[in-house]
């Protein structure tokens, strides 16, 4: 006996596998960015998020199981991961263009209104310092690694220096400045760091 296809019940999918909206996904984003500015992150709430983003808990749940990791999310999109490791031709032009692109990150709002915070919660839990580090790092030190062994390769610098040195050089006064100061980071002042980064790394 031959079954009509059109008698065959539409088997539906499980309650759990229904696909994500990206315009609510969007909606959320921008109410952090928008809650962080108002209250900070210590303040922020799910609740408040989800009322900001017109959107229900369970929506904000799906998504991210914590605040925390929604945070470090918005992060990590600002933490320079993505983004290719400068090859201007020289290690001052590569060091140059890195603190062009973490000087861009740390005068973001997302940025400056929750890495302070952050790094306070990652000194109480071992569990939101390694998030923090994947978030904040992964992408910067790997950009470093690529800056200094191209400058191997090139005779620049000598064989064996440490990437962790030129982050320590080149993000550590910016961080210093723009989000502990909260100053201005006014003209010729990355050229000068990084000449300074520069004739540290060959000092080394």
């Amino acid at each position: 006996m031959t079954t009509d296809p059109a008698a065959t019940p539409t088997r539906r999918a499980p309650a759990g596998a229904a696909v994500l909206r990206e315009d609510v996904t969007e909606a959320i984003r921008e109410a952090v960015v928008e809650e962080l500015a108002a209250v900070g992150f210590s303040r922020m709430s799910i609740e408040g998020i989800a009322r900001r983003a017109g959107v229900g808990k369970t929506a904000v749940y799906r998504r991210w199981k914590s605040k925390l990791h929604l945070v470090l999310d918005l992060v990590g999109a600002f933490a320079a991961d993505g983004l290719p490791v400068p090859s201007t031709g020289s290690l001052y032009g590569d060091v140059r263009a890195l603190l062009e692109v973490m000087s861009h990150v740390l005068r973001h709002p997302v940025a400056s209104a929750v890495i302070p915070d952050l790094l306070v919660e990652a000194a109480r839990n071992p569990e939101i310092a390694e998030a923090v580090r994947g978030a904040l790092l992964d992408g910067q030190r790997r950009m470093a690694e690529g800056i200094v062994s191209e400058a191997v390769v090139r005779g620049e610098l000598r064989e064996g220096t440490d990437p962790e040195r030129a982050l320590d050089l080149a993000i550590g006064p910016l961080y210093w400045r723009q989000v502990v100061v909260r100053d201005a980071v006014p003209g010729g002042y990355l050229d000068e760091l990084a000449r300074s980064v520069v004739a540290g790394l060959r000092a080394a």
